[in-house]
């Protein structure tokens, strides 16, 4: 394993240049013409035939030299629709960010698959390695699922790891079982009856109807769901009317639904639907309910949490591992692969301010910046987690 660890550090420089190629050129979505060319070009020189899947991912698979079972190695690649505010040499300038680290994760992923290739000859089963769409709009894992990434060959478990801006570099947490909450996006539309404001009785107002649903949404939480189902309902855009003396047409409120429990979270999207549609029938008014996007809660398998901890311990420092016993209220479209293989999702710390004064803001933010010295031992963890659970596996 340390011997794995110290041939990665020597990718280091490759892999800060890999990075900040990608970190320049970010892209948004499902749409990663840049990134995709990027990756494959890459995959090719090293020695492997990388596939096209879903929109814009990319799959490449490597056979070791004895039979065994497969291991899924996943990074995103996508960016965020903000403008970055730092200071770096190499910051996008094209109005999106890698806000979230994405382009760390297909660093660190590219350079396993350079190790995996140097130690082929070790390699027990197959591993797959998953370059992946929009993570952040819940729905690359799923269409990945769906164009068969688990297929040809079975998958039987699949990692992943993500930098945390707040986290001391180099610290590697481990949540067991649903370490992220679901989480489900949506929209209310509210319709009225414009009018002028001076003669309010001749039209339909949206926005008091809208107003009424909000107030009332906060009742679900607070009223519905037991104190110890954690769950939380934001509303975060409400938006209507142009200027202050017209009645609008409609109204739009956007907001998220986090949950550790699925039933919960879908009977909460229920209680939205019914609480809108009485709310703006009671004034005369019609409320439309859409899910914009979902990712559900992400199940850690613990087993395999703590052997990867073991393994993980063996090339770095002990202490630098923690086994946390209960997660927080972000979400992770890889939750989607949890509910197929047994999987194990990884949080890498990428720097605090206590560091370096430019570490620790929080993620998705547009002046955060991530210590690039994490790159190699990403890139270790990945390799040597997929290499060991399948040697230890290959027989079951």
């Amino acid at each position: 394993m340390k011997e794995i660890y110290q041939q990665a550090k020597l990718l280091q420089s490759e892999l800060v240049k890999i990075r900040r190629e990608i970190h320049q050129n970010a892209e948004v979505g499902i749409q990663l013409q840049y990134t995709k060319a990027f990756v494959k070009e890459k995959l090719i020189a090293y020695g492997y035939e990388p596939q096209d899947i879903a929109n814009s991912s990319i799959v490449a698979t490597i056979s070791g030299e004895l039979p065994g079972k497969t291991m899924l190695l996943r990074a995103d690649m996508d960016g965020l629709a903000i403008k970055e505010e730092t200071d770096l040499d190499f910051k996008s300038v094209n109005g999106a960010m890698h806000g979230c680290g994405h382009d760390m994760h297909t660093a660190m992923l590219l350079g396993a698959a350079k190790l995996l290739k140097k130690y082929q000859n070790r390699l027990q089963g197959k591993v797959k390695l998953l370059f992946q769409e929009d993570e952040e709009g819940f729905s690359g894992a799923k269409a990945a699922i769906q164009d068969g990434v688990l297929e040809n060959p079975k998958v039987d478990a699949a990692m992943a790891l993500h930098v945390n801006s707040g986290t001391p570099s180099n610290m590697v947490l481990c949540g067991l079982g649903h370490f992220m909450a679901g989480c489900t996006l949506f929209r209310i539309e509210v319709s009225g009856v414009g009018c002028h404001g001076a003669m309010p009785e001749n039209g339909v107002d949206p926005i008091n109807i809208a107003a009424h649903i909000y107030l009332s949404l906060q009742e679900i939480a607070a009223r519905e769901v037991a104190a110890q189902d954690p769950c939380v309902l934001t509303i975060g855009k409400f938006a209507g009317g142009q200027t202050p003396n017209i009645i609008p047409e409609k109204v739009v409120l956007e907001g998220t639904i986090r949950y550790k429990n699925k039933e919960t979270g879908d009977r909460i999207f229920e209680r939205i639907q019914e609480i809108s549609n009485l709310c703006a029938q009671s004034f005369r008014g019609r409320a439309v309910v859409t899910e914009l996007s979902s990712a559900p809660p992400l199940i850690n398998n613990d087993e395999m949490i703590y052997e990867f901890c073991d393994y993980i311990k063996q090339f770095i420092a002990p202490q630098q591992v923690r086994i946390l016993p209960q997660g927080g209220m972000g979400s992770e479209d890889f939750a989607s692969f949890s509910y197929q293989v047994p999987i194990a999702y990884l949080l890498l710390g990428a720097g605090i301010n206590q560091e370096n004064e430019a570490y620790g803001k929080p993620m998705h933010n547009q002046g955060v910046v991530f210590n690039e010295d994490i790159l190699s031992l990403g890139s270790s963890i990945l390799t040597i987690c997929a290499m060991n659970w399948l040697s230890k596996h290959r027989n079951d």
